[in-house]
C-alpha cells in the first residue's frame, strides 16, 4: 500500500490545490518501509490526482481540499484522510494505529468568500475564517 501527504518543511501542508510537494509512504504489513518526496510542481489543481495515481497512491492525507479534487481522488479510487494537521509522519504512524485525527467532512469552498487560499499560506491560521469550512 502507498500513503501519500500533503508536505511542506514535515508537515501537513494545508491546500491540497496549491501543494507543491508530497510525501509519499510505501507501507507493508502496516509498517512504514520506505518513503520519498516526490515534487508536483506543474502539476496543477486538475492534475494532483492523476499525479497521485501515476505513483500508484491508495490513500492521501490532506489539510483542505476542495469538492472537485474529493471527485476526481474518488475517481482515481484514493482514499481520502482531510482535515489532518501536523508532522505528516505522525500522521502515517497515526492512520496505521488507527488514531489519525482528521475531519472527514473538510472541505475548502471559496466561492463568494472574497478571498483565495492561495495567496497565503493556510498553515498559519484558522482556515475556518476564510472559506475552508471545518
Amino acid at each position: 500500500m502507498k500513503i501519500a501527504t500533503t508536505y511542506a518543511n514535515g508537515d501537513i501542508f494545508q491546500h491540497f490545490g496549491h501543494c507543491e510537494q508530497f510525501k509519499i509512504y510505501n507501507v507493508e504489513n502496516n509498517a512504514v518501509v520506505s518513503s520519498e518526496v516526490v515534487s508536483a510542481i506543474g502539476s496543477g489543481h486538475g492534475a494532483l490526482a492523476g499525479f497521485l495515481k501515476g505513483h500508484n497512491v491508495d490513500v492521501l492525507i490532506c489539510g483542505g481540499i476542495g469538492g472537485g479534487a474529493r471527485n476526481a481522488l474518488d475517481q482515481a479510487h484514493i482514499r481520502l484522510f482531510p482535515g489532518a494537521s501536523g508532522d505528516a509522519d505522525k500522521c502515517v504512524a497515526d492512520l496505521l494505529s488507527g488514531n489519525l485525527v482528521y475531519n472527514p467532512d473538510t472541505v475548502c469552498s471559496h466561492h463568494g468568500e472574497g478571498h483565495d487560499c492561495g495567496d497565503h499560506d493556510c498553515g498559519s491560521h484558522d482556515c475556518g475564517d476564510h472559506g475552508c469550512h471545518h
